[in-house]
């Protein structure tokens, strides 16, 4: 089997309807959804992380991978991941270089199972976990009766943990008023502190029994401050959806700056360097928690991989909903567990309409 393209598609689906209270309502859900595509007829499924580089990451894949990439048998994973990170180590060992990576990464995997009909977990080790936790990670909210109606539709849900985006304690302490103490609270801060603001606002959130707190400072690469503050504050820190690669977590691990591990597998290189990063931290003592606020490929991906985990570890779930579904067959969990799809590689389809109605057009 020889690979025949590589294609980046851009994607900016709006989100939808039920999320007006929120200042992140309307914007643009910016997806890079990668197709490896080969001389047998199948096409593997890929998500690059974008955001707000759509265009940047697309030249990546198409000009400086496809090129790489064509006539190889896709099935070459590690050795096509390598060759892949080598050609954009001088721009890409974070960031859009090493996004771009991830998504055709993960679509390699993808042919994979479908070429062998199995699962990916199970090409992965086995699973371990038909049915895993999730939390509902919330949008930002404007107001602190808002986050207390977002938290009590997510807790009648059946969700058992949710994660806030605030920062501010009023907007915490109505969360927890609003879901009781036996729902898990998370708050991901994305990074706006100096490390002593952070540990002024850790100390004022004690009272609200935080499962964890999340990037308080910036840069999210100051390891040395947030190791710092992981010792002096009495609840768990998660980090790591801004790291890239195992080598990346290697020198978390060594700061000892984080409690809880939160690589994003179509950030950190892919699918095998999202296992390696587990495995240092099963090494470390540490768990991992994937960052998954995603629709696609990289949520299906990122089950798979969370389902060979051992243990009882959350997996992020998006708690908001997409103008028109990014999968032919959405993901969605039943009574705050979540499944990873049962099909051949990622086991999910694109949602035709999604490709036709809402690309990015720079």
């Amino acid at each position: 089997m020889k690979i025949t393209d590589v294609r980046a598609i851009p994607l900016a689906i709006p989100t939808g309807d039920a999320e007006r209270h929120s200042p992140w309502w309307g914007r643009q859900a910016r997806q890079v959804i990668v197709l490896v595509e080969t001389d047998e007829g199948l096409t593997g499924l890929g998500e690059a992380f974008a955001m707000g580089g759509q265009a940047p990451v697309c030249h990546v894949i198409d000009d400086a991978l496809r090129p790489l990439l064509l006539g190889h048998d896709p099935t070459r994973i590690a050795f096509l991941s390598d060759v892949l990170q080598r050609s954009t180590a001088g721009y890409g060992r974070r960031g859009i270089g090493m996004h771009a990576v991830s998504g055709v990464e993960i679509a390699l995997w993808d042919i994979l199972g479908k070429a062998r009909n199995l699962p990916l977990y199970d090409l992965l080790g086995g699973l371990t976990r038909p049915t895993m936790p999730a939390y509902a990670s919330l949008l930002r909210y404007n107001t602190p009766a808002d986050v207390a109606t977002a938290c009590e539709g997510r807790a009648a849900a059946g969700f058992r943990a949710i994660k806030l985006h605030q920062t501010d304690v009023a907007s915490t302490q109505a969360a927890r008023e609003a879901v009781g103490p036996d729902v898990a609270l998370m708050l991901d801060t994305n990074c706006p502190w100096t490390p002593a603001e952070a540990l002024a606002m850790a100390r004022a959130l004690t009272p609200y029994n935080l499962a964890w707190l999340e990037e308080p400072i910036w840069p999210p690469e100051d390891y040395d401050a947030l190791a710092a503050l992981r010792w002096a504050i009495p609840m768990p820190l998660a980090l790591g959806e801004n790291e890239a690669t195992a080598f990346g977590f290697r020198e978390i691990i060594a700061k000892g700056a984080a409690d809880i591990l939160q690589p994003s597998v179509i950030k950190v290189g892919g699918i095998g360097e999202l296992q390696r990063i587990a495995a240092l931290a099963a090494v470390a003592g540490l768990p991992v928690t994937p960052h998954s606020f995603y629709f696609g490929p990289g949520l299906a991906a990122t089950l798979h991989v969370a389902a060979t985990f051992t243990g009882s570890a959350y997996v992020e779930f998006p708690s908001y909903d997409l103008a028109v579904p990014l999968l032919a067959a959405p993901i969605t969990p039943v009574d705050g567990m979540v499944a990873p799809p049962r099909g051949p590689g990622l086991g999910v389809s694109l949602n035709e309409d999604a490709l036709r109605h809402y690309p990015f057009a720079g």
